[in-house]
């Protein structure tokens, strides 16, 4: 056997050299293919020099091939968000078009104002126009920022939205904390803000509301649920039904109201929110009975006491705000622990709906926290149905993270 001589290793491609001269400024560059709306900063490249918080960006991939068009804030805990991917430059232009294509779903294609002048307008990435949420409330816009390119643009936005919408009022809300990482100024939507009513009565599906800007959480009302209220309903006549965390009494009104429930008892923490369902009650001259109490408390001392009812709604707020392990598992937790002890106030052959907010804890994994809890007890669910979010809450193929509210339809054996 002969020695053979080493061989040589294959020579690598030299990499490709790209020419950035000739690209459209202002402009960022992604180091990955993806089509993910929020690049955050392991995901971005390189930036112009001339690329200023707030601008409008090209966005060219990591192969120098132009990508479409995002608000750029190198500030921001994500810097680049992609509004629009396209072969083409994307322009200021898009936003109007966008605004008008997204107003024109909920009101010419689902034909919302026929059931409601409540809901959701904008839906951030689901409309293309990430950073940015608006609830409708009558002749009120309730809008939400996450972006500094949304703040710096939304003031000029404001004129088509109302006359798209028929509305004439808007208030601005912007996270404290967010704001001051983003570089939103307070001051920018004070004068908007002071001109807004602090309350508005709204009306969903033949039953009115109340939405109290300044104390109800996130936006005054959860517009997301518009469709799973109404659907309660047809399981509650002549039911004595327990609403577990009832926030301003939606489930429980329509459960009375247009279910024809016998009884209504609706639970929640928030001392707020307890006193606005009782101004909800009052407004549409329903007798329910209000708990000031802790779900966990309250259900289990209900458990104690033998309690019954044939319907049970579950609607707690977010339990998981982080993909960090242990407070993961903590959140998990809860809805585990929460969901047992709702299970066991349900007499055999009753109804349960149960429901997760949490964008972090996936359907499949939420039921099986719910499957877990029931058999913890040796029970069963013979689920019926899944839902979530109404059609005004649009969800784009390249941002299914943001489909976060999950509701189960079961009966409990």
């Amino acid at each position: 056997m002969t020695d053979q001589p080493p061989r040589e290793p294959p020579e690598r491609p030299a990499p490709r050299v790209i020419d950035r001269t000739a690209w459209a400024r202002p402009w960022a560059q992604l180091k990955y293919f993806t089509f993910a709306p929020a690049i955050f900063p392991r995901l971005l490249g390189a930036t112009s020099p001339d690329a200023r918080p707030g601008d409008l960006v090209n966005v060219y991939d990591k192969n120098g091939q132009l990508a479409g068009g995002g608000l750029f804030n190198p500030r921001a805990k994500i810097p680049l968000r992609v509004v629009c991917h396209s072969a083409e430059p994307v322009t200021e232009a898009y936003f109007a078009a966008a605004i008008r294509r997204a107003v024109a779903l909920r009101r010419e294609v689902f034909r919302l104002d026929e059931v409601s002048d409540a809901y959701r307008l904008i839906n951030s990435d689901g409309d293309g126009l990430s950073g940015l949420t608006i609830d409708r409330y009558g002749d009120t816009l309730l809008c939400e920022i996450y972006s500094l390119g949304i703040a710096l643009r939304l003031p000029g936005w404001l004129p088509l939205l109302h006359e798209l919408a028929g509305t004439q009022f808007a208030r601005v809300q912007v996270d404290h904390d967010l704001g001051s990482l983003e570089g939103i100024k307070p001051s920018t939507f004070k004068e908007t803000n002071a001109a807004a009513p602090t309350r508005v009565k709204i009306r969903e599906h033949g039953v009115r509301y109340e939405v109290d800007f300044a104390e109800g959480h996130k936006t005054g009302f959860f517009c997301d649920q518009r469709e799973n209220r109404k659907a309660f309903a047809r399981f509650t006549s002549g039911a004595r039904v327990l609403d577990l965390c009832c926030y301003t009494g939606g489930f429980s009104l329509n459960a009375k109201l247009a279910g024809g429930a016998e009884e209504v008892t609706s639970v929640d923490l928030d001392e707020a929110a307890i006193a606005q369902a009782k101004r909800n009650a009052n407004l549409n001259q329903a007798r329910l009975k209000f708990v000031h109490a802790d779900a966990f408390a309250y259900a289990r001392q209900m458990q104690q006491n033998g309690e019954k009812w044939d319907v049970v709604m579950l609607d707690p707020p977010k339990f998981i705000f982080t993909r960090d392990e242990h407070g993961n598992w903590e959140g998990r937790q809860k809805y585990e622990d929460l969901n047992l002890l709702a299970i066991s106030l349900v007499k055999p052959g009753g109804i349960f709906v149960t429901c997760s907010c949490s964008g972090l804890l996936s359907l499949e994994d939420f039921e099986a926290h719910v499957i877990k809890a029931a058999h913890r007890q040796n029970r069963r669910l013979q689920f019926f149905d899944r839902t979530g979010a109404g059609p005004d809450h649009p969800v784009y193929s390249n941002c299914l993270e943001s489909r976060y509210l999950k509701v189960l339809w079961a009966r409990v054996v």
